[in-house]
């Protein structure tokens, strides 16, 4: 494996870490918004040499030139590769977009320890390739939340009741797994198991409700930064995928197919402005599910773009329904509310990554929707026609919260609700990427491309249930697809 000139992994991850310590000892809540921006705007430009470095070494994985964490998590355990490339710099803007973004207003109530703890931890875990410790830091992730809920005096049983019941499974299906060994199948038992963990941690129907109530218990900011990573899906690609047989992925695929199309439509019938982002955050989350486990070079290469424009998009979605709830207070989409000319700047960044996180054409999430689509149909006919009604469901939705919240009426305000320079300026960045990655597709769908065939040529050959051979055939036929598509896609280039 070849190494990284510079530590980049550990450096992203100690930045914000040590940010936290620094930011814990000040009293000053500017002085401390100020320092958490600093370290935060560090870490992600650590991120971003990483990606750039490992760009440049033309490899599908490269680990740190000295690595400290690994006599805690084991040999090469913090390593970057396709997968994880773009999601480091990615993680880490969220993080910073939704900090900058945070009127001084909230800034005595903004938990800036725990946002930088929890930016290190989610690094962490994006760099992880061992799978007990990717287990034990997706169980660290849970307790920034779980403390918030519990300063706040909500409620926290609902959230703690799943996640516990979450990384139980997911740590019990590993262990068995690893106890089994190298085999070519692994018990049904385990496999369950891990599919069920899975699906709870990204939120599938029917062990949702976890994130509804998350995000009507915390604040925004900490339920937006705890779901929009997606690290349901990154432990489905990490743990599930490898060992898998096609009959598991295919149980997801289903569950998470039905999740997409229940979700849209609660979304289109919400009258609570959280509610309606959180179920369309959850289509949207089960859709990259879908193509993760149809398993094939385009499906899975559709499904990784699209991880990467929901993440994007659905965040400055996100960060405009908590901007308008930060000078109104907590929004019904009973009523018609006229904002518009309040906030101009505000509409539109809300109807351009609401629409782009529907693929919308000229946004970066256009080519990884048609990607998604035309790989499920290749495969599954009917899966393809229920992803395209999914897309038009939530894109009714977007469009009728528009204009519940910015037309038809007139509202009237004291004070100035425009939005303010921090905003513009995490507005702004958040734009240009979803437009310039809509208007430049190429070398992410390259990116993705390359993750999905290596992860598909790693893939361990399942069989289904054990006496049933046709897992066989269909893993050659995987295959088979991968040199195709290779084949097709570099003729293209």
């Amino acid at each position: 494996m070849l190494q990284l000139h510079l530590p980049w992994l550990e450096l992203a991850i100690v930045t914000p870490l040590v940010g936290a310590l620094l930011v814990g000892r000040e009293r000053d809540p500017e002085r401390a918004r100020t320092r958490t921006l600093i370290f935060m705007g560090l870490a992600l430009f650590v991120a971003c040499g990483a990606w750039e470095d490992f760009s440049t070494l033309d490899t599908f994985e490269a680990h740190d030139p000295w690595d400290a964490v690994s006599s805690f998590l084991g040999e090469d355990a913090l390593v970057v590769d396709e997968l994880s490339a773009p999601l480091l710099p990615l993680g880490a803007l969220l993080y910073f977009v939704t900090t900058l973004a945070t009127l001084r207003t909230k800034v005595r109530r903004f938990p800036f320890v725990s946002k930088l703890v929890s930016l290190g931890l989610l690094l962490a875990l994006l760099s992880c390739r061992t799978p007990w410790g990717i287990i034990g830091l997706l169980a660290a992730q849970t307790i920034p939340p779980a403390l918030e809920l519990r300063s706040r005096r909500r409620s926290l049983w609902p959230f703690l009741l799943h996640m516990v019941l979450f990384l139980g499974l997911l740590a019990g299906g590993w262990a068995i797994i690893e106890a089994e060994g190298n085999r070519s199948t692994h018990s049904i038992y385990a496999v369950w198991m891990m599919i069920a963990a899975v699906l709870i941690r990204s939120g599938s129907v029917p062990v949702h409700c976890w994130m509804t109530d998350l995000f009507e218990k915390a604040t925004f900011a900490t339920a937006l930064l705890y779901v929009t990573p997606m690290a349901g899906a990154y432990a489905a690609v990490r743990l599930v995928l490898p060992i898998a047989p096609d009959w598991a992925l295919r149980t997801i695929a289903l569950v998470s197919l039905v999740t997409a199309v229940y979700a849209a439509g609660m979304a289109l019938v919400q009258h609570e402005a959280r509610r309606f982002f959180c179920y369309l955050f959850l289509s949207h989350s089960s859709l990259v599910l879908v193509g993760l486990e149809v398993a094939t070079p385009l499906g899975l290469t559709g499904g990784l773009c699209v991880w990467l424009s929901v993440g994007m998009s659905l965040a400055g979605f996100g960060l405009t329904l908590r901007a308008l709830e930060s000078r109104t207070g907590r929004l019904s989409l009973a009523d018609y509310h006229g904002l518009y000319e309040h906030m101009p700047s505000l509409a539109v960044f809300f109807l351009l990554t609401g629409l782009a996180s529907i693929g919308f054409p000229g946004t970066v999430g256009f080519v990884g929707a048609e990607l998604l689509v035309e790989g499920t149909v290749s495969v599954y006919p009917y899966v393809g026609m229920l992803l395209v009604f999914t897309a038009a469901l939530n894109g009714i939705a977007v469009l009728h919260a528009y204009f519940r919240l910015f037309t038809g009426t007139e509202h009237t305000a004291s004070i100035s609700l425009r939005a303010r320079r921090p905003e513009k300026v995490a507005v702004l960045a958040l734009s240009s990427l979803i437009i310039g990655g809509g208007l430049i597709p190429q070398p992410g769908v390259t990116s993705r491309y390359h993750a999905a065939t290596e992860i598909i040529s790693r893939r361990e050959v399942q069989p289904s249930i054990p006496g049933a051979p046709h897992e066989t055939k269909t893993a050659d036929r995987n295959m088979r697809s991968v040199r195709t598509t290779h084949r097709r896609f570099t003729a293209n280039r």
